[in-house]
């Protein structure tokens, strides 16, 4: 199927945006495989995609990062087992780590929706929405791209737009209560703003799968979308998409 036109004659359907939990992953492994989808989702060969995860303890810096944001040196992180990567996002420096659910979204964003902050600001306002049903006031913070609750940060933000108006990274909602890894870094490169997470918030740790199914609805929606579980993307992302989706498709449904 050719998704680059595909329509629909019913005035109130929804393109699909289908998602895939992919359990735990490398950084390295997750970027090539949103890479891969990215030009895939350039030449039409797959439909709007949202890659859900959580990366094994990695240090990102993206193209705004100052060096001076990392706390440690870099043999320190490897004494740690936290790899250190330079991503293709904007934003500055961040942490990935167990407990956490990241989201990337490949979606060709059609030309109503061609703006840079429009588009940051629907990716907020999901995870807003998404958290809510945990019942956490969650906020934006004028001038500081992510999610708030109070003086702490429970989401990061940092996104690429590249050819054709396709986005990649995404999205990394703290969800898990140990959140030491962030003590390696100035997070975002914010020095006066802390860090929380849903189960610091709420003193419960629902599974990752679940809360990744309440984002992806609530970003599907926002987008114009509709969320679609799916346990593999296409054949264009190569066999070892087919792996990783397969080996954790039905998570999803695990009690919260």
């Amino acid at each position: 199927m050719d998704w680059s036109s595909s329509t629909n004659p019913r005035s109130d359907y929804r393109p699909p945006l289908r998602w895939v939990w992919l359990g735990r992953r490398t950084w390295s492994v997750a970027n090539e495989l949103q890479e891969r989808l990215v030009r895939a989702r350039r030449s039409g060969s797959v439909g709007d995609t949202l890659l859900a995860l959580e990366h094994e303890p990695v240090v990102t810096f993206g193209r705004r990062a100052d060096p001076r944001h990392l706390r440690v040196s870099a043999a320190e992180l490897a004494r740690r087992g936290i790899d250190l990567a330079a991503a293709t996002r904007g934003g500055d420096v961040t942490y990935h780590g167990p407990g956490q659910l990241v989201g990337y979204p490949i979606v060709a964003l059609p030309a109503k929706r061609r703006d840079a902050h429009a588009y940051l600001r629907t990716v907020e306002e999901a995870l807003i929405g998404a958290v809510a049903e945990w019942d956490i006031a969650a906020r934006r913070e004028p001038g500081r791209t992510g999610v708030w609750v109070g003086p702490d940060k429970l989401a990061a933000i940092g996104v690429r737009l590249s050819t054709g108006w396709i986005t990649s990274h995404g999205f990394a909602l703290n969800v898990g209560s140990d959140l030491s890894g962030f003590a390696t870094i100035v997070p975002c490169g914010i020095a006066d703003g802390g860090v929380t997470s849903i189960a610091r918030l709420t003193g419960h740790e629902p599974a990752l799968p679940a809360v990744a199914a309440r984002v992806a609805e609530h970003l599907a929606a926002g987008l114009g979308l509709q969320a679609m579980r799916s346990s593999s993307i296409g054949a264009a992302a190569g066999p070892e998409l087919f792996f990783a989706a397969s080996v954790a498709h039905g998570d999803a449904e695990e009690s919260e």
